[in-house]
């Protein structure tokens, strides 16, 4: 008797200790071949035929899972006799209601894309949405039998078409965290347990007060000229958010910032976090810019509105500059004097007279020779110069008058300035 009872109770230890029941579980991996019906919209004309599809999953938690998948169905037309295939690829969002249980149902909304391989069909993607509902049923952790049922909404030839899709198949889990069967233990005879010795209890533990923020803010420049700009910099440590006044407002802890001040400025930065509030300033000071002597004004006035032509004339085939132009020469080189950040090219223009190859040719010869007289007699950097020859291309009056052939050889001046 005592033998047959003890067979008993190891055998029940035995099946609770493996039954481990399956269920659907958080950051498993699956796969699921599965096959079925495709019933196309009857406006299709296409008969009911085979599915054949596979998905790959991932769930994310218990409950919420998603999956990618892919679909074949191979049919033809119920008004003709020709191979009509299509493929649905995509991805669904699932939810399981009940995971714990060996019996699962879900829901399921997806966007897929379709293609249609047929004669007289075009093979551009359409988008699908569907929805619908399924059922797991897990034989053991290892494998589960799946049915599925979606309605698949989707436009064709300006038509809304509506398709039915019902599958069977297997979903096969792995990865994740398994639960662990708990073993039966057989009652004991109680022990007794001497009382426990007093143990002087765990010293507190101490929690550090949060760091006190720290912040700091400063300027490219000290003091800028009216109009110009200026860049605003600040930093802060141990702070959740900041504050730079007047005029600028909330600010992540670290940035910078590109400002026009029109008055001199003190700015205040604010930056606050678990610790405490921490702030610093930086000031700049607006400077007027310099007035313009009267000769610079008349120099701003002629050669800051493009283009300003320049009174030299050449000697027939000649690029030599004369003596007498000197004087109108000397005005755009005390003009680059005056305006160092002034910069610009010498252009070379001719008449209609000779070929277009020659007269291109003769000005660049001659907007060379004026930007090599300017910088070389006035000392003017190479890089504020350029020069280059337009030819007979950009008349500025006609070529068929020996008036307008004078007026447009000419030399230009067009400058950019500061």
């Amino acid at each position: 008797m005592k033998i047959r009872i003890s067979i008993i109770l190891a055998a029940c230890i035995i099946l609770t200790t493996t039954s481990v029941f399956g269920a659907n579980r958080a950051e498993q991996f699956s796969i699921s071949p599965v096959i079925g019906g495709y019933l196309f919209d009857g406006k299709q004309h296409l008969d009911t035929n085979l599915i054949y599809g596979v998905r790959a999953g991932y769930n994310v938690t218990d409950n919420f899972g998603v999956e990618a998948l892919f679909d074949y169905v191979n049919t033809e037309p119920t008004r003709a006799k020709n191979r009509f295939e299509m493929n649905r690829y995509g991805a669904e969002l699932l939810y399981h209601f009940i995971p714990d249980n060996t019996l699962v149902p879900y829901m399921a909304v997806g966007l897929s894309g379709l293609n249609f391989d047929a004669s007289g069909a075009d093979k551009k993607t359409r988008a699908a949405f569907d929805y619908g509902l399924g059922l797991k049923y897990f034989l053991n952790d290892s494998i589960a039998l799946r049915g599925d049922v979606r309605h698949i909404i989707y436009s064709y030839n300006s038509q809304t078409k509506n398709n039915l899709e019902y599958t069977l198949g297997a979903y096969i889990p792995f990865g994740g965290t398994k639960p662990v069967a708990k073993a039966v233990q057989l009652p004991v005879a109680p022990t007794v347990v001497p009382a426990p010795k007093a143990v002087d209890p765990a010293p507190a533990q101490v929690t550090p007060p949060p760091a006190a923020p720290t912040a700091a803010i400063r300027l490219s420049a000290p003091s800028v000229t009216k109009g110009l700009p200026v860049t605003l910099s600040w930093n802060s440590q141990n702070a959740s958010g900041c504050d730079i006044q007047p005029g600028i407002g909330p600010v992540p802890p670290q940035g910078s910032k590109s400002i026009t001040p029109t008055v001199s400025t003190k700015y205040n930065l604010v930056c606050s976090g678990a610790g405490g509030t921490a702030t610093s300033s930086a000031g700049v000071t607006v400077v007027l810019p310099p007035a313009l002597t009267p000769r610079a004004a008349a120099a701003a006035a002629r050669f800051c509105s493009k283009p300003a032509i320049l009174n030299i004339q050449f000697d027939t085939d000649k690029s030599d500059v004369k003596p007498q132009y000197e004087a109108d020469l000397k005005n755009v080189g005390e003009f680059l004097k005056d305006f160092p950040k002034a910069r610009g090219e010498i252009s070379g223009h001719t008449d209609s007279v000779g070929s277009n190859a020659y007269n291109q040719k003769l000005s660049e010869r001659r907007a060379v020779s004026v930007e090599t007289y300017i910088r070389t007699t006035f000392g003017i950097g190479s890089g504020r110069l350029t020069s280059k020859g337009y030819g007979e291309t950009r008349p500025i009056d006609t070529n068929k008058t020996k008036a307008g052939k004078a007026r447009n050889r000419r030399i230009e001046a067009n400058f950019t300035c500061e």
